[in-house]
């Protein structure tokens, strides 16, 4: 077991930090137009009357402390990380019961993370190549009392493996079971690059929707994106 006490904590402030997600996922109407999510329990109870699906919508909203919830536009962005998770989808710092909001402090730190997580995904598949996926830029801004592993060079306690995550998810674990707001980290996939994982949604604001961008599989790796408003493709290299 990691030694949590051993473990600095920084400030991160980041301003314009980048997330990338499947366009799949629509904004959730509840989070982006109820102000105050005190009110949110109510509506919801009133709302399963006539919609039983609208669980499915937002996911499993006691994940989330009532204190630590967010709202407004954009919140979707923010909350539904966090209520909707699954032991089928599990990240480096959680193994799928509780949920994280992961975020790269530049585009293409984002963007190599997110198409090696697809490329794994894509190699699980059947599907030839081609054009396969969609995927939404959000910008936000980042600011939280983070647990800081980048200055643990030589990765002492084998956090940061590319592909295996079980001491990275147990560390997941204990730190939010004490309360920490999260963990900010070296990038595994973009050399030089620095990524956060948060554990609420309220280390996170001022989302915004960036550019639509389109991932191109060639049977074995993720080799292109394409800007989808400008058209623009590019290699990655």
């Amino acid at each position: 077991m990691t030694d949590i006490g051993a473990i600095p904590v920084s400030e991160i402030r980041w301003r314009g930090a980048i997330r990338i997600i499947r366009n799949i996922f629509p904004p959730i109407d509840l989070f982006e137009d109820i102000a105050d999510p005190a009110d949110w329990p109510l509506i919801i109870s009133a709302e399963q009357k006539t919609n039983p699906r609208l669980m499915e919508t937002i996911g499993n909203l006691d994940l989330v402390p009532e204190e630590r919830r967010v709202a407004g536009p954009g919140a979707s962005y923010l909350m539904a990380p966090f209520t909707h998770v699954s032991t089928d989808r599990s990240s480096r710092f959680s193994n799928g019961t509780f949920g994280v909001l992961y975020a790269g402090n530049s585009f293409e730190v984002a963007l190599f993370e997110t198409i090696h997580h697809h490329g794994r995904f894509m190699a699980r598949t059947n599907e030839p190549a081609g054009w396969t996926s969609q995927f939404r830029e959000i910008v936000l801004d980042v600011s939280g009392q983070l647990h800081d592993l980048r200055r643990d060079k030589a990765d002492q306690w084998g956090l940061l493996v590319p592909d295996v995550y079980k001491t990275s998810q147990a560390l997941g674990s204990q730190l939010r079971a004490t309360g920490s707001d999260g963990v900010v980290y070296p990038s595994v996939r973009y050399p030089g690059g620095e990524c956060v994982g948060l554990f609420y949604p309220d280390c996170a604001e001022n989302p915004i929707q960036g550019r639509h961008l389109d991932y191109h599989w060639n049977g074995t790796t993720v080799d292109l994106y394409r800007d989808a408003t400008t058209g623009q493709v590019y290699r990655i290299v």
